[in-house]
């Protein structure tokens, strides 16, 4: 089985790693729109006509399924795509919202969602999350931990400065979702500022669990074949991926 996986930049790969380490496809093509990244502070009609331009794009691969390892696409674009794919396509929110409701039962814990603008704007988690019947839930947007971690900066003074920055009027949450597919990069520095006490809910993870138990996808026995593909500078995502993979 084939998969595509979509970012719109380098974040996604926090996605691709939990999908190989699963073993769930025979041959994945990632493809990041590393030319016009991030996405998260566009707006919303720009944020489609990407996505659909990204779907093209793997239209001319023959994937089966395409996963969408970008909130802010899933949040805006999702639906626009499946419209018009002949495949299924999977987005991150909705695989987020069931690892979250999987693992905290308490609907009066206190959940922090972290995120780009838009997808902060977009509401698609705080929605999705008031339905089932959370009370307690903070949105914080945290773009310039995209920028950072698109530089290459997942630790260090310039990250804790950031991390600083947007957490120091935050109390510890009791669980913290990583609404961007860039920041599980540097989720062990986030649980570190708040004392390793959050539960953090991982795109990657979350979505594997989504293919296995809503799609019916079987772990396959080989490591799967990997080509990487970028709107620029392609040799900086397999230079990232052989770091991170």
């Amino acid at each position: 089985m084939k998969a595509g996986v979509f970012d719109s930049g380098i974040g996604g790969l926090s996605v691709l790693k939990s999908i190989v380490d699963a073993r769930l496809f025979n041959e994945i093509i990632y493809y990041g729109d590393t030319a016009r990244v991030p996405y998260g502070t566009k707006d919303k009609d720009t944020i489609i006509r990407f996505s659909l331009e990204a779907l093209d794009f793997f239209n001319k691969h023959n994937i089966d399924i395409l996963i969408v390892a970008c909130n802010t696409a899933s949040a805006y674009a999702l639906k626009d795509m499946q419209k018009i794919s002949k495949i299924p396509v999977i987005g991150v929110v909705e695989p987020g919202i069931l690892a979250l409701s999987n693992n905290v039962q308490d609907k009066n814990k206190n959940i922090l969602i972290i995120a780009t603008k838009a997808t902060i704007k977009s509401k698609a988690y705080e929605t999705k999350l008031l339905k089932l019947g959370y009370k307690n839930i903070q949105s914080l947007q945290t773009g310039l931990f995209v920028s950072a971690i698109e530089e290459g900066i997942t630790s260090g003074e310039v990250l804790d400065s950031i991390i600083r920055f947007y957490f120091k009027e935050q109390q510890i949450p009791d669980a913290i979702i990583l609404g961007c597919t860039h920041f599980p990069l540097i989720q062990d520095e986030i649980k570190r500022y708040f004392d390793n006490k959050p539960l953090l809910i991982h795109s990657g993870d979350a979505i594997v669990q989504y293919l296995i138990k809503k799609h019916d996808i079987k772990a396959q026995s080989n490591i799967p074949k990997i080509k990487y593909f970028a709107s620029s500078n392609k040799k900086f995502i397999e230079d990232i991926a052989k770091k991170w993979l």
